[in-house]
């Protein structure tokens, strides 16, 4: 697994030529997914953001996963502005968000029964599809050569609402520095990013808090995820005439990321047919390992020992775990102890995630261990980022 140069970051973000970043924070209230009624004020700040979008600018905002840092899609100076803020590997795609799936015609080539299946169950919703891309329409920075684009219609009524004002398809990965925990909000655009980008449109926080499933209908009519998140493979595989290809287990039985993961969906192309394939993600400052096994008592010991040990020699320590095993850690286990709430409830798991690692970075953690999960459902996600955080370190007990 690859890790962006942050040498490369730091230059390119000295290229900026934001002197300030404009803040819009919403008053309306309203929940992800509700119709919404925005004040007039409100109103006005969208406008403001879309209005910077539409002139080439960029601008962080809310979707339901995670906050996006969007840019017209078809303005590759825009574009590159996107890749210039975040220190984003050039061969790696963007997924375009529309605000109207028939504006899907516009820029893509086709879409097959099992995709117009898929968009009907889970649009607008965390669910992109890579489709072939039509020639010439959108910055081939978007699409990092390749002859598809992942796109999605977010439920988020504000993402929703910027994108009908700016009235262009809006590439938009996460709004962070990249290799670093997506941010679910506003805040954490404004730490990673402020400065360096157009302006931050906040409407709290995210819910979801993972960014949304990527998948692709295979020339066999299967669907195979290249991405885990918002929407599982369960809810995949429940539509009518959809046979869902899931991706191998996240953990080998040797400890580390499995090989055959999604990873080869891409094939032997040096560009990942999606975001968050190639790369190490989502890392907190300090060293991230998962401890799993068959024996969650195990699984605690061996944890609270390495813990200690790290202690010992000086380490500042963070422990990512679930609510239900708290009690199998001494006390003070490590100076930084979070849960990710309980196992029969991942949604909560799922939200809290990101903010989670960035709380070790505020405690200064520089030795981090975390619980594995199931990976069933939100598990297979969750495990996901964590193994991207990790960069693959796994220390099994079995």
């Amino acid at each position: 697994m690859m890790k962006p140069d942050n040498f490369s970051f730091a230059v390119q973000r000295k290229t900026g030529e934001y002197s300030d970043t404009q803040y819009w924070q919403l008053s309306s209230a309203g929940e992800p997914g509700a119709e919404r009624q925005y004040s007039a004020e409100d109103k006005q700040s969208i406008a403001e953001a879309a209005a910077i979008l539409a002139g080439g600018g960029t601008v962080a905002f809310p979707t339901e996963t995670v906050y996006g840092l969007g840019a017209d899609a078809r303005n590759t100076s825009a574009v590159e502005a996107v890749f210039a803020a975040k220190g984003r590997p050039a061969d790696n795609p963007l997924i375009v968000h529309f605000a109207d799936r028939e504006q899907l015609v516009e820029f893509v080539a086709g879409v097959s029964p099992a995709a117009e299946a898929l968009m009907d169950a889970f649009w607008p919703g965390p669910l992109s599809l890579v489709l072939p891309v039509r020639a010439g329409v959108l910055s081939e920075r978007v699409t990092a050569g390749l002859d598809t684009v992942a796109v999605r219609m977010p439920a988020h009524p504000t993402a929703l609402a910027l994108l009908r004002a700016a009235a262009c398809p809006v590439a938009a990965p996460s709004a962070n520095r990249s290799g670093r925990p997506s941010p679910t909000t506003a805040a954490h655009v404004r730490e990673d990013l402020a400065g360096y980008i157009g302006g931050v449109l906040d409407d709290g926080p995210t819910g979801v808090g993972l960014e949304s499933t990527v998948v692709q209908v295979q020339p066999d009519g299967t669907v195979a995820i290249l991405r885990p998140g918002g929407i599982t493979a369960e809810q995949l595989a429940a539509v009518p005439g959809v046979v869902v290809t899931p991706p191998s287990g996240a953990i080998s039985p040797a400890g580390g990321e499995a090989a055959g993961g999604p990873e080869l969906a891409a094939g032997n192309s040096p560009a990942p047919r999606a975001p968050g394939m190639k790369y190490t993600h989502y890392a907190p400052q300090g060293s991230l390992t998962i401890v799993s096994g068959s024996s969650q008592q195990r699984v605690a010991d061996q944890a609270a020992a390495l813990l200690q040990a790290a202690q010992a020699r000086g380490e500042k320590t963070g422990l990512l775990l679930f609510e239900e095993h708290l009690a199998l850690y001494p006390a003070a286990a490590a100076g930084c102890v979070v849960s990710l709430g309980s196992l029969n409830a991942l949604e909560e798991g799922a939200r809290t995630l990101y903010g989670a690692l960035r709380r070790f970075d505020e405690a200064g953690a520089t030795y981090i261990l975390a619980e594995a999960c199931p990976e069933s459902g939100l598990g297979s996600a969750i495990m996901n980022r964590l193994l991207k955080a990790a960069g693959g370190s796994v220390i099994s007990t079995d």
